[in-house]
């Protein structure tokens, strides 16, 4: 838990700290968020406003791991801790990196040509598919070498599964290393467009965000706190993951560093994080899931950013067909813009639809692991 703690307070400081620096640097490198002529009225006030403050979070992520590695060394049970950089550490600050990577480039390209289009979609696609791809190899054909005090092998697990799971993996559901990185894949795009799609109103997808990475903070420390790995905790309800320690700590320093940033992102927001924050966030949480063995619980955890993303595929589908709109603009939040709705409003209530979401999953969770002990 020290760790965890160290790796939480050393990213939400740096965040917290850096962010009005990246304010001044960006605004003095004139790399404003370009706005849609076409888009909402209330939005044209913020055109100019920075972008790309996702780099701001996602360096304060990596520093926090380091320092969070820093204090695993001092624990008293480190015969059971990973004290030394793992494949899975690589796997999820690499999807976190890597994915604001493509976003990256899309908010430098719309800096550039001082519009809102950025990429073409096409180019954006293949990055995910791409980061998705090298990660899901990674994830599914590199095994942990852990090993006990006398040498034997503790875990061998690899970061994802072959498997598909839920609250753990469910063995009838054996797919093989070929299809999990497909399924890897698609959780990886589905994840970064779904965080993309809510970014829009200032802090909606970064407290988001926050809740669902402290529920995956919470979800990997239980595992580690019941896992199988442990010599001293053998029982039949222990967790089959690997390196559930790191996940916490990384999934602790990304909410502690996302929470730094939703001080200088709140309404009015003085930064927006961008698709570099935005599908760097995705990628992170894509990660999460395949690596805490819930992949079928992320739609629950991530409720918000599915019923959003919904909300874009219902909006094109109704057009496409019969040529008439669902919603006054997708996504949904821009239809309660339009209804009226204050940009506050909308963003709280959102916010409490996500959490929840994140609620409903902690519970199916816990009540799992009840089930099995009792």
């Amino acid at each position: 838990m020290r760790a965890v703690i160290v790796a939480i307070g050393v990213a939400f400081l740096i965040s917290l700290l850096t962010t009005p620096i990246a304010i001044k640097v960006f605004t003095r490198l004139k790399a404003g968020q370009p706005i849609r002529s076409i888009g909402l009225a209330s939005n044209q006030g913020k055109k100019g406003t920075p972008t790309m403050g996702g780099v701001v979070f996602i360096i304060a992520t990596v520093i926090a791991y380091v320092a969070g590695h820093l204090a695993l060394t001092t624990l008293p049970d480190a015969q059971i801790a990973q004290v030394e950089p793992t494949i899975t550490a690589l796997v999820l600050l690499g999807l976190m990196v890597f994915s604001g990577a493509v976003g990256f480039i899309d908010d430098f390209v719309k800096v550039r040509k001082r519009n809102s289009g950025g990429i073409s979609a096409r180019a954006k696609l293949i990055g995910q598919i791409l980061v998705g791809a090298v990660f899901g190899v990674v994830a599914l054909w590199f095994p942990s070498t852990m090993t006990d005090v006398s040498g034997a092998a503790t875990n061998v697990e690899t970061v994802g599964s072959t498997t598909l799971s839920f609250i753990r993996d469910i063995p009838a559901l054996e797919v093989g290393k070929v299809a999990s990185v497909v399924i890897f894949i698609f959780v990886v795009m589905a994840a970064t467009n779904g965080v993309n799609l809510t970014d829009g109103l200032d802090g909606l997808a970064t407290g988001a965000s926050v809740m669902v990475l402290a529920a995956y903070a919470l979800i990997a420390f239980w595992q580690y706190r019941h896992w199988c790995a442990d010599p001293n905790y053998t029982e039949e309800y222990c967790y089959t993951v690997r390196d559930p320690l790191e996940i916490a700590l990384i999934a602790g320093a990304a909410a502690g560093a996302c929470v730094g940033f939703l001080w200088w992102n709140t309404s009015p927001a003085r930064i927006f994080m961008g698709d570099t924050g935005a599908l760097g966030l995705g990628g992170l949480i894509a990660g999460m899931a395949m690596s805490t063995r819930t992949v079928l619980l992320l739609p629950i955890i991530g409720g918000l950013f599915v019923i959003i993303t919904m909300s874009v595929v219902i909006q094109i589908i109704s057009f496409k067909t019969t040529g008439k709109r669902v919603f006054r603009m997708s996504p949904l939040q821009h239809h309660f813009e339009l209804a009226g709705w204050s940009e506050v409003n909308i963003v709280v209530r959102f916010w409490i639809i996500a959490g929840i979401g994140v609620a409903i999953a902690l519970g199916l969770f816990y009540s799992e692991f009840l089930a099995n002990v009792g």
